[in-house]
């Protein structure tokens, strides 16, 4: 007999972020993601362990949008004995990061090595400075 424990619905409600939208609850596992620009470029690097590249993920720019969407599948046995606690997620993923101005997408370059996806989108951050916008305080 195996006996799997998951988180339940209810339990992911209640430990989510209050200010959260509530489909971020409902769309599954979330890879977690570190944006970052460097430079002219925006880097994002995604931590999808156990993942085929070639078929489980899809990168695309939707306008000013980049999707990572893609699939974890469950490979394991389940004929094996005894209970298991897993804390591995599985399914469909969608990971979604919004870009300063719209790119195009033959510019944008994608590598996966070691379990992490890295996306680079160049020159999206070209002609954009910060602007420094002045506090005024109450007298």
């Amino acid at each position: 007999m195996t006996t799997v424990l998951t988180r339940s619905p209810f339990t992911q409600t209640w430990l989510r972020d209050p200010w959260s939208p509530q489909s971020a609850v409902d769309q599954g596992p979330v890879p977690a993601a570190d944006v970052y620009r460097e430079g002219e470029d925006l880097v994002a690097r995604l931590d999808l362990p156990g993942v085929d590249p070639a078929t489980d993920i899809t990168v695309e720019v939707e306008g000013r949008k980049l999707v990572v969407r893609g699939e974890r599948k469950d490979q394991r046995s389940e004929e094996s004995e005894g209970r298991r606690i897993s804390e591995v997620r599985f399914g469909s993923f969608r990971r979604t990061v919004t870009l300063p101005k719209t790119v195009d997408g033959d510019a944008v370059s994608a590598s996966y090595d070691a379990g992490v996806l890295t996306v680079t989108v160049p020159g999206v951050f070209a002609g954009t400075t910060p602007q420094r916008i002045e506090v005024k305080t109450a007298a």
